[in-house]
């Protein structure tokens, strides 16, 4: 029986305020424009604008916030029925600056925030078993209840065969202490078929390995971490997943495969906003597997997407349609 949905994505969502002062210093900006944005949210809405059928496992308060979230949901045709109102909790949000071409300020204001409380009276009301790709969010694992709902769904979601993907997310002060991310995302791949994250968030996710437990605090509360990438693919591959694509930026993706690793170039383009440009990434990646077309492929759609993200002013809101992503690559010889 064919599933209901292509996708299925859990974890945070919010309203995101996008400085209107681009290049101001973050003091000095005076206007915002206000989208939707959280990692899972984004990726739904990407893959939904590209064509597939997708539902967000989210939840947001009961207030004016989480009305706008749901209501720009609705809007793109990503399904919302699956999205609880946490009475007590609020939305949450997000505040970012825009000063191309390398700082890119943000602040999150999730405390008490409801998308971390989903439990698995969450999952079960979900459609976790009726979708071919599970997604969720590395943050999700921050804390619980979200951390055991979302292992829950993963279980869940393999058993009935879909393919489980984790974006690994990583937003250091989301955590008590940033080696707890390594330690929950190395005990939540077991579960994972595809791993997509940066050099720094792959590099985060082994941090806490034996190799590493020499390092200090401050070592480890540094925003970039570093290390020997190929070493932490290999030891993350070692847990499970099949496949660990990594987003290197400007110079695109780099697949580690089980028959060996392939880079797949990105798009030469002028950087306006990078925020977002990883879940657009996600999204376009994501839509070529479910289409059944090789990882190089994926990765292309992928980079396109997020190409085209990295020239525009906000992220779920500027998510670009496949005519559009078509358009885009035809100079660079297509698709």
């Amino acid at each position: 029986m064919t599933p209901q949905y292509d996708t299925l994505h859990m974890g945070r969502s919010s309203i995101d305020l996008y400085a209107n002062d681009v290049g101001a210093p973050f003091e000095q900006i005076r206007s915002f424009a206000a989208y939707v944005g959280g990692s899972p949210l984004n990726i739904s809405v990407g893959a939904r604008r590209l064509g597939l059928t997708t539902a967000l496992l989210t939840a947001v308060g009961e207030d004016p916030v989480g009305d706008f979230i749901l209501h720009f949901l609705r809007g793109e045709g990503v399904d919302t029925r699956y999205i609880p109102r946490k009475p007590g909790r609020r939305s949450s949000a997000v505040v970012l600056g825009i000063e191309p071409p390398d700082k890119f300020p943000l602040v999150y204001y999730r405390d008490n925030c409801a998308d971390i409380e989903l439990t698995i009276d969450d999952v079960l009301a979900s459609p976790v078993t009726d979708c071919r790709v599970f997604q969720f969010a590395g943050t999700n694992l921050s804390r619980d209840p979200s951390r055991s709902a979302t292992l829950f769904a993963a279980e869940q979601a393999r058993q009935a065969g879909a393919k489980v993907v984790i974006d690994l997310d990583f937003r250091p002060d989301q955590w008590h202490d940033r080696r707890a991310f390594g330690v929950n995302v190395r005990a939540a791949v077991r579960l994972v078929d595809i791993v997509i994250g940066t050099e720094d968030e792959i590099n985060a996710a082994m941090l806490a390995d034996v190799s590493q437990v020499q390092l200090t605090h401050s070592q480890v509360s540094d925003a970039r971490v570093q290390g020997d990438t190929t070493a932490a693919v290999a030891r993350l591959r070692q847990l499970g997943p099949q496949v660990v694509v990594e987003k290197r930026g400007a110079q695109g993706a780099r697949l580690h495969l089980p028959d060996g690793v392939q880079d797949v170039p990105g798009f030469p383009v002028e950087v306006y906003n990078i925020l977002g440009a990883g879940d657009a990434f996600g999204a376009g990646f994501l839509y070529g597997y479910v289409q059944g077309w090789d990882w190089y492929a994926c990765a292309r759609l992928g980079n396109a997407c997020g190409a085209i993200v990295v020239t525009r002013h906000g992220c779920a809101n500027f998510m670009p349609t496949l005519p559009e992503v078509e358009a885009f690559v035809a100079p660079y010889g297509g698709l």
